[in-house]
């Protein structure tokens, strides 16, 4: 089996066989005019990238098509199948029948499978125009085969070697006799003959076979370790005599002093013509792993939703006055990750996760000052005032876009830097294809039923073979679970499993019905038109979700139950208002489903500081609370309020004041002030070395309750005002290739190109001096005001060259309607539209053939 040719742009001309039909495509470019508008707008959905910019004509379209960079980008997105059949024809005839790429996909036993699989797979590759010609003539395109084609440096996935001409193109003609004579062949007059014959025997089943069973059992057992690849092996200078033998009848053939290779054709009748040792025509299934009731599965996911709600509040919440520095080289510092997941009580890898969620959805960013810092963004308020339902929806829609990967940090890049939370390298720009992905191979499961992780995995790599085969550094960040398979898109589908149970997309590891809603998916067998997701817009969508998922969370409760030993008890989320204040009051002490919050000196106060007097405390807690207020607690909020104040706190460096003396004098008394350097200028009053701030925090931990006053002696309310960056805009996902075009784009450049095409391509008559091709047609004012003005009398049209005011040169094909003042208005077919030309930049004009345009 030889190859023949080469594939892609060349320009052999071929005539189809049988009477009347119609000739075959000589070139790419040929069969693309061949298509219909929808066949150019399937090639350009699905190569969003020969788009930019829109090619003038059919020509530059195959060309771009052929370019290395768009045949790789192509490639990546076939399934394992379809590549496969591009590695089948990089190693058949150029160009090959189809029965013959059938042959070597199924091998001499055939297989039904592969037979019915195998013509979607052409479609596809021909869609895509990696492949090209008749069902007679298949033509991969030359970029591609380059690509898939065997060789030393890139063997081929076939682990096919070079054919016996490619291997003996070097070889002296007397060994090339030396080997047809040793393999029982007639001695030929030249190489090339010699060559063929050799190559015929080895194609020769019978004859192939009757040479294999004189060889000696250890030269099989030599063949057997070469015939699925890799064919080259390392020989010393005198070979073993198995070794030899196989030498001697061209079965394995040199490549170099040291290394043999076994020749494609006979790898091809030890396979049994068969060009992959696994052909898999068809996805593998996505398994079933367990099965729950979907009112379970949307009980579970709605837990987990309030959950991550409560998790982003209570992050955001901690760095409400500012949060860690960030590092000179970006992103946060391991210390500071360690201190967020321990505050959170989440492991780092989690606690990531919750940074760089709120990070993409705008919440949270670096306020850009000289020390620079991460605090919540004015957003995160906006975001607070929302229903829960809709704060959950403003978090799951950037995370399915976003190309961060948390489960990345802890790693170490290419260059073995190491990878920090909100830092830079940790885009993945194929991670939001592959959360998409999925979520909707979850979806295609019964509803309630969760996936066998393993078998949804095999199915990603089945999907996109090449994608998942660039895993880089293999210390990237593992994440949670178990070990992960090598390839980076088994690490991604992981992440996003894990991630969409974290988020309460997925109950159980079942896909909810909020989750359906979001990714545009019916939601039940049953659904009605108005249900069905498809062509649903992404902000509509998200609406849907909050929609589906706001029964299921817990209702917000507007009250509380003081109990005696200083704690309060929420039965449920509390209201906004509540929370907020109850969180200034008291601490809180343990959360779930009921949360905890303990009443300690320390959280009076700081209820006290921030404006509140124990009347409003007292107050506060009798109207929100279903139980009496304990007096162990109502004690307390006395006590601490009686001392709240007695001492003031001012700017001297700082000074204390206090109407008791015997107070100050306790206090100069305590070892513990000693570190604040303070000294007595009155006796009721007393300096400090320290600043005002660690003056009152040095007081407090001495057990004390001062108050910081103003310079007018005014107590200074401390209110929680929270610390927020400028207005910042959520970070842009990092493109995966060009975006896919809609509907519009595509139509106006079908139509751009077909225009272009019809002027490349019009057939003019001979002017008299002949056109160089490719150049401008050339005529004088007078010849070219003269031709216009009969085109326009008489309604025909002609071929102009054209040269716009920056100097750019095109070919344009126009009817012309009217020729004044110096300008020729006409219906231009290129552009499709009418449009004026000045005649001073006509380079010159030609006349159409009589049946053209």
């Amino acid at each position: 089996m030889g190859i023949g040719g080469i594939g892609g742009l060349d320009r052999e001309a071929h005539v189809a066989e049988g009477t009347g039909a119609a000739a075959a495509p000589r070139t790419l470019a040929e069969a693309l005019r061949a298509r219909g508008d929808e066949g150019l707008a399937a090639l350009l959905r699905a190569r969003p990238d020969l788009l930019n910019p829109v090619p003038n004509d059919l020509t530059q379209l195959a060309t771009r098509a052929g370019t290395r960079g768009s045949v790789v980008r192509a490639l990546e997105r076939l399934d394992r199948f379809a590549l496969q059949t591009a590695e089948a024809l990089a190693v058949a005839p150029d160009p090959a029948p189809y029965p013959v790429l059938l042959a070597l996909l199924t091998g001499d036993e055939g297989d039904a499978e592969i037979e019915a699989a195998l013509p979607g797979a052409v479609a596809l590759l021909r869609e895509q125009a990696l492949v090209w010609g008749e069902d007679d003539r298949l033509r991969l395109v030359r970029t591609a085969r380059e690509l898939l084609s065997p060789s030393p440096q890139h063997p081929s996935p076939t682990g096919l070697g070079p054919t016996v001409a490619e291997a003996t193109s070097g070889m002296s003609p007397g060994r090339v006799q030396e080997i047809i004579a040793a393999a029982g062949l007639p001695a030929t007059h030249d190489p090339v003959s010699a060559v063929a014959a050799l190559t015929g025997l080895f194609t020769d089943r019978a004859r192939m076979g009757a040479l294999l069973d004189g060889a000696p059992p250890e030269a099989l057992a030599v063949l057997d370790r070469l015939v699925w690849g890799p064919p080259y092996g390392e020989v010393t200078a005198n070979p073993a005599p198995p070794v030899r033998w196989l030498r001697d009848r061209g079965l394995l053939l040199p490549v170099s002093a040291r290394t043999m290779v076994l020749p494609r054709e006979v790898a091809l009748h030890l396979r049994g013509g068969r060009a992959h040792r696994a052909p898999e025509p068809v996805a593998p299934e996505v398994a079933v792993l367990r099965e729950h009731r979907p009112q379970v599965v949307d009980a579970a996911a709605a837990g987990q939703a309030y959950t991550a709600l409560a998790t982003v509040e209570e992050l955001l919440k901690s760095w409400d006055e500012g949060g860690p520095q960030v590092l000179r080289a970006g992103g946060l510092s391991v210390r500071d990750l360690r201190r967020t997941a321990a505050a959170l009580d989440v492991t780092e890898q989690v606690a990531a996760f919750w940074l760089e969620l709120c990070h993409g959805a705008g919440l949270l960013a670096s306020d850009g000052e000289a020390d620079e810092r991460y605090a919540p963004t004015p957003a995160y308020d906006d975001w607070l005032d929302l229903p829960p339902a809709e704060r959950w929806a403003r978090l799951v829609a950037p995370w399915l876009a976003s190309t961060r990967t948390p489960g990345l940090v802890g790693g170490q890049d290419a260059k073995g830097r190491a990878l920090s939370a909100l830092g830079p390298d940790l885009d993945r720009a194929a991670a939001p294809e592959v959360r998409h992905r999925v979520l909707g191979l979850l979806a295609t499961l019964p509803p309630g039923a969760a996936a066998d992780p393993e078998t949804l995995f095999a199915r990603l790599r089945w999907e996109r073979p090449l994608r998942g085969a660039a895993a880089g550094p293999a210390t990237e960040g593992t994440g949670p679970g178990p070990a992960l398979p090598d390839d980076l898109r088994s690490r991604l589908a992981r992440w996003a499993l894990a991630e969409a149970e974290l988020l309460g997309l997925t109950g159980r590891g079942a896909l909810s019905a909020p989750a359906r809603a979001l990714l545009n998916l019916p939601l039940a067998e049953a659904a009605s038109p108005a249900d069905e997701g498809g062509g649903v817009e992404e902000s509509v969508a998200a609406e849907r979700a909050a929609t589906l998922l706001a029964p299921l969370l817990p209702e917000a409760v507007d009250h509380v139950l003081l109990q005696a030993d200083l704690t309060a008890v929420a039965p449920g989320p509390l209201r906004r208002p509540l929370a907020d204040a109850l969180s200034v009051l008291a601490d809180v002490e343990s959360k779930g489903g009921a949360t905890v919050y303990r009443f300690t000196p320390g959280s009076v106060r700081r209820a006290l500081d921030s404006g509140l007097a124990a009347s409003d405390v007292h107050a506060f807690l009798a109207a929100h609370s279903r139980t009496p207020v304990p007096q162990p607690l109502a004690y307390l909020v006395d006590d601490v309020a009686r001392r709240h104040g007695h001492l003031r706190v001012g700017a001297a460096s700082a000074y204390v004041r206090c109407d008791d003396d015997t107070v100050l004098g306790e206090i100069l008394a305590d070892r513990r002030s000693a570190a604040l350097g303070l000294r007595r200028l009155a006796p009721t009053v007393l300096a400090a070395q320290a600043d005002p701030a660690a003056l009152l925090e040095g007081l407090r931990a001495m057990g004390y309750a001062p108050a910081a006053e103003s310079a007018d002696g005014d107590v200074l309310v401390t209110r929680a005002d929270a610390y927020r960056t400028p207005a910042r805009t959520a970070p842009v996902p990092v493109p995966d290739g060009p975006p896919a075009p809609d509907a519009t784009l595509l139509n106006a450049a079908v139509k751009a190109i077909r225009a272009g095409d019809r002027a490349a391509t019009a057939v003019r008559r001979e002017p008299a001096a002949p056109t160089p091709a490719g150049s401008l047609p050339r005529t004088s004012s007078a010849e070219t005001l003269a031709t216009v003005q009969a085109a326009a009398m008489t309604g025909s049209a002609v071929w102009i060259g054209y040269v716009n005011a920056d100097g750019a040169a095109s070919q344009r094909v126009i009817a012309p309607v009217r020729v004044e003042g110096g300008f020729v208005t006409g219906y231009d077919h290129t552009a499709d539209e009418m449009r004026t030309y000045p005649l001073h930049r006509i380079t010159g004009v030609a006349e159409l053939a009589d049946d053209q345009v």
